[in-house]
């Protein structure tokens, strides 16, 4: 096999390594990059721990220090990615030869588990969400033009979401719930503005009634046109349909651990 290109194959080579920490030495005519390709597909944009044999030094247990382990002072290329409770790796390593060699890696990833909070308590609903998902990479989109965005819409936008789209740029919750990047306004006509979506055609959106984007409630949309309102922010709110196995639009009864499956490319 010199092309990954499946999904089988990717599964393939997954189960060969096995649910413990470790690597495998892949067949020298793989392509390294084809690989990486196939994860960013499944898994989103990857953090480069290793490049042409220097580590980041910011690198650590939360970024995914634990696949370099076995590799001690021989990786070449390793790039990695989050995926519920394991680190997933892949690149070059040299082999006890000292030739460069494919590998892909795999190790346990510690999560925090889901922090509760006082009725009172002032929580940061995006450092949350961050926790929650393992996200370690720099903001995705720190110089959104926000102005503009408000200018086309008529309005100012939530802190929460215009922080949230900053943090993690463009992608899903899970590989499920995808962020736009500026609201939707299908549902203007019914004060609606839709700001996130699913693969089942659910829309999240604001009720805009009030003038105060702070105190704009959630409100999902489903598939089959009926309306369900959430007291809670953007933030908060995709925290707690993560985490909370109770709530009505819960993915806690689908995964276990979260992600965000960046669609960003990688350089």
């Amino acid at each position: 096999m010199t092309r990954p290109g499946r999904p089988r194959q990717l599964d393939a080579l997954l189960t060969r390594l096995g649910p413990a920490d470790g690597y495998i030495h892949l067949p020298g005519d793989l392509n390294p990059q084809d690989l990486t390709d196939l994860l960013t597909s499944r898994y989103g944009v990857p953090r480069t721990l290793v490049l042409r044999g220097f580590t980041d030094p910011r690198v650590d247990e939360s970024s995914g220090a634990a696949l370099l382990v076995p590799f001690r002072d021989r990786a070449v290329t390793i790039r990695a990615w989050a995926f519920r409770d394991r680190w997933i790796g892949t690149g070059t390593a040299r082999d006890a030869d000292g030739a460069e060699r494919p590998v892909l890696a795999a190790a346990h990833r510690r999560l925090p588990p889901p922090l509760q909070c006082a009725p009172d308590e002032d929580v940061d609903w995006t450092e949350r969400l961050k926790g929650i998902t393992g996200w370690t990479q720099p903001a995705q989109r720190p110089d959104a033009d926000w102005a503009a965005v408000e200018s086309r819409l008529g309005t100012t936008l939530p802190a929460d979401y215009k922080r949230m789209v900053e943090t993690f740029g463009e992608g899903a919750f899970d590989g499920y719930l995808e962020l736009d990047q500026e609201p939707w306004t299908d549902l203007a006509e019914d004060s609606l503005l839709i700001w996130a979506g699913t693969e089942h055609e659910d829309l999240y959106c604001w009720k805009t009634d009030d003038g105060d984007p702070g105190q704009w409630p959630v409100v999902v949309r489903s598939f089959d046109g009926e309306d369900t309102a959430f007291d809670c922010g953007t933030a908060e709110f995709v925290c707690h349909i993560l985490i909370d196995p109770h709530h009505p639009y819960s993915m806690a009864r689908h995964f276990d651990t979260h992600h965000f499956m960046s669609y960003r490319e990688t350089g």
